[in-house]
């Protein structure tokens, strides 16, 4: 069995937004788009993708091979339920890894499959063995994990093991998980199988990030994610937010070149028409943009004031823009920008006038009305 984890747990990132993500409802990517989000992947250091669903047809098929043979770098996978037709698709694919998913919560057993425990087991058994049998390096994917009882799940785990998978996936389908939860059921299963655990959480209470983090911290090896957090419902844990958590909370470098996130985001949004919220983490086009007076004059005495991690890890950079909230040193500041030296008692005129055209108009003053607004109280002061 498992020994206690590392002081500094391990994380290897399965992107899922060529299968899970394209699940997305309404989400349909095409050829093209689909070989270009993989690529954007490989070239940014993701180490493995899952990248379709073979069952869906030869068309699929033969996509599935050309974006396996397009990555240079990472592992590919493909997901198949335990049936005859889904195992023979995945194995033509020429994916380094085969994941194999059935259902082990009863509800789903019984009111899905019309089954019992017994046959999920052999099931199960069977499945992992012919794929083996055809040099499949096999992953055993449990669906509705969250819900299943803990030590039949723990079986399950153990006879995957037994019959030679290198790895489970903890799926919490309904994304009905709390990270202290997770962290109790991930650790018990960590503690009881000596082979690598990915956690794949959904996000339908908005706990999908943190739920992924402490499977982590319990001894998970293996992440799934999705870019922007597309998925299913609410989707999925998002890459970027795993990615970057995992290396400000814990020190855990994910071998990922965070500078290429927010480009892959904007491709991602493109293709699945799915447009990114500007407060989105991370990557949202808002989140190195300040206005309030207090914390842009932090920002400007000294950035770590304010500033978590460094947008320059994103290929990024603060923002400061002039409304109802700003103060005198950022309207200083903007104006210094604009080559123009302001005294306290000019900025304050002129931060009357930013919040009165603010709130009329509902956006940020451009460069040209900073101007207008300083001629226009030019007599003031000159008086």
């Amino acid at each position: 069995m498992q020994s206690d984890r590392d002081a500094t747990p391990r994380l290897s990132i399965n992107d899922t937004t060529l299968r899970d993500g394209e699940q997305t409802a309404g989400v349909a990517f095409t050829d093209d788009e689909k070989l270009a989000i993989a690529r954007s992947l490989d070239a940014a250091g993701v180490p493995e993708m899952e990248i379709g669903i073979p069952a869906m047809g030869a068309r699929e098929v033969e996509l599935i091979r050309e974006i396996a043979a397009s990555v240079k770098h990472a592992r590919t996978m493909v997901w198949a339920r335990m049936t005859d037709t889904d195992l023979t698709a995945a194995l033509r694919c020429d994916a380094d890894i085969v994941h194999l998913s059935i259902s082990v919560s009863d509800i789903q057993i019984e009111r899905k499959l019309g089954r019992d425990r017994a046959w999920v087991l052999d099931t199960l058994r069977r499945f992992v063995d012919r794929a083996a049998d055809a040099g499949a390096s096999v992953s055993v994917g449990f669906e509705d994990a969250s819900r299943a009882d803990p030590d039949f799940l723990v079986r399950a785990a153990q006879l995957a093991q037994a019959r030679g998978a290198v790895r489970v996936r903890y799926a919490d389908t309904l994304g009905l998980l709390e990270p202290f939860t997770t962290h109790d059921r991930i650790g018990r299963l960590h503690r009881e199988i000596d082979i690598g655990i990915e956690m794949h959480a959904h996000n339908d209470l908005g706990l999908a990030t943190a739920n992924t983090l402490a499977a982590v911290l319990a001894g998970a090896t293996h992440a799934s994610t999705t870019v922007n957090g597309l998925g299913e419902r609410a989707g999925n844990a998002a890459l970027e937010e795993v990615v970057m958590a995992a290396r400000h909370l814990y020190g855990v470098d994910c071998g990922i070149d965070t500078m290429r996130l927010p480009r892959i985001s904007q491709l991602v949004a493109q293709a699945s028409g799915r447009p990114v919220a500007a407060g989105k983490s991370i990557v949202g086009a808002a989140v190195f943009t300040h206005e309030s007076g207090i914390h842009v004059d932090g920002l400007l005495k000294d950035r770590g004031n304010y500033e978590a991690f460094q947008p320059e890890e994103l290929g990024r950079e603060h923002s400061l823009v002039l409304g109802k909230h700003s103060g005198s040193h950022g309207v200083r500041d903007a104006y210094a920008r604009l080559g123009m030296q302001l005294s306290a008692g000019q900025a304050q005129l002129l931060l009357d006038a930013i919040r009165s055209h603010v709130s009329a108009t509902k956006r940020a003053p451009t460069d040209a009305e900073l101007l207008r607004f300083y001629f226009d109280k030019e007599t003031t002061w000159t008086a």
